[in-house]
């Protein structure tokens, strides 16, 4: 645990803050590394600007063991944390555990996109601030593409065909390794995004709807899902229905896959001085579901949350609304690449002079999906562990699209309360 205290004033602040009485913050906002000391930074500045103190809480690395800590936390009352980083999909999940921002935002939520925004607010009330965002894109091979006078493909069926015809060439020309698509395949929450991407693109919904109404057992959706299935073994390898985002990257940067699908963080990554695809490397939206589709990325990100057992709930808040204000997004996109949830941000010269890349992800996350976690609050982790079971039996062949999304129709409505979300 490490405690900021106050001392001189060492920058410049965007937001002015009242005289309040000194108090001491418990915040826990990144694990390690870049994320945590990015964050430390700004909260010593907002210490230092208010005469308060701030302690930082070490959280696990993973995001499962985070959530349960919380769950535990929150679930007895405890009064040790004040401020949270919590993921997208958690809102829903820790909403009765969670103050009202709104009196205290004086509108700043507004300048987020709104689909972060919408993701953030559970009956009514803004139970957390859109801090940074992430999106699925596409990543692919500048050089393979014009090597063999191909152009980026806008949808799914046209990265089918680019993958097939480029992975033949290459490994014609000695490459074995080649593979045409690599993406998150295993049983887990990447293909929940992953798998809501194609059933969206395709125009089959959103799994749930926001009225709760369960909506997956349709034609699109079945279509989506068995397109999905021919890659297995043809443009992506066999082993990709155990792939994370990790696994999926290792093969990409290698030099042995001419399209990913990934998170932005992937980009800095893949253009490090070592990276053997450095400056190779082209960031698009992801495809669409055919001439009638459209292209639609899962929404990701970070928000920060307070807990409505802090006793400094006030004080809290305000340290929240410093965090995610336009000032500093601007500073943690241009110091560490993290996405900004401002639009405006996205046409700011120096964000864009130390992440180029930026200025092509606007469109993408304009046009976010959500997860359903808003609408089945609590119940989100079983209904997106039953989606991604439903997705890779359909992938590994061992059910079809419309009978596997028949039966998670079904499962769903029972496990909603009187058969609905709502």
């Amino acid at each position: 645990m490490v405690t900021i205290k106050t001392g001189l004033l060492t920058m410049a602040l965007a937001l002015s803050v009242g005289p309040v009485a000194a108090a001491t913050l418990r915040i826990a906002c990144g694990s390690a590394g870049v994320d945590q000391e990015v964050c430390q930074i700004s909260a010593k500045h907002w210490a230092e600007k208010t005469g308060n103190e701030v302690e930082f809480i070490n959280m696990p690395n993973s995001s499962n063991e985070t959530l349960a800590l919380y769950q535990q936390l929150l679930g007895s009352g405890s009064d040790k944390i004040d401020v949270m980083q919590i993921d997208t999909v958690w809102p829903g999940i820790l909403a009765s555990h969670l103050i009202d921002l709104k009196p205290y935002s004086n509108g700043q939520e507004h300048q987020s996109f709104p689909s972060v925004v919408a993701n953030d607010t559970v009956n009514g009330k803004l139970v957390a601030m859109p801090w940074f965002i992430d999106t699925g894109l596409l990543y692919y091979r500048k050089d393979l593409l014009e090597k063999h006078h191909l152009k980026v493909p806008t949808t799914w069926e046209e990265l089918d065909a680019t993958a097939r015809k480029i992975q033949s060439a290459e490994r014609a020309a000695g490459n074995e390794k080649m593979w045409g698509y690599v993406w998150q395949g295993r049983a887990y929450e990447g293909l929940t995004c992953n798998a809501l991407e194609w059933v969206s693109s395709h125009n089959g919904g959103d799994v749930i709807d926001g009225e709760g109404r369960v909506t997956i057992d349709n034609p699109a959706a079945a279509r989506a899902l068995d397109l999905a299935a021919k890659w297995v073994g043809t443009i992506s390898p066999r082993a990709v229905l155990n792939y994370g985002e990790e696994e999926a990257r290792g093969v990409f940067q290698s030099g042995n896959a001419l399209f990913m699908r990934n998170w932005p963080y992937a980009w800095s990554i893949a253009n490090k001085a070592n990276s053997s695809i450095k400056g190779k490397v082209g960031v698009a939206p992801l495809p669409k579901g055919g001439a009638d589709g459209k292209s639609s990325a899962t929404l990701g990100g970070w928000q920060l949350a307070v807990s409505r057992y802090s006793p400094n709930p006030k004080l809290a808040a305000d340290l929240v609304m410093y965090l995610s204000s336009a000032d500093v997004q601007k500073m943690r996109a241009v110091q560490a690449s993290f996405n900004p949830t401002i639009p405006a941000l996205y046409e700011d010269k120096d964000v864009l002079q130390a992440n180029p890349f930026m200025a092509e992800l606007l469109p993408t996350f304009n046009t976010a999906v959500a997860r359903p976690s808003t609408v089945t609050g609590p119940k989100y982790n079983q209904v997106s562990n039953q989606f991604w079971n439903a997705a890779h039996d359909v992938l590994a062949g061992s059910d079809n699209a419309s009978g596997a999304l028949a039966k998670l129709a079904v499962s769903l409505k029972r496990l909603a309360p009187n058969g609905t979300w709502r």
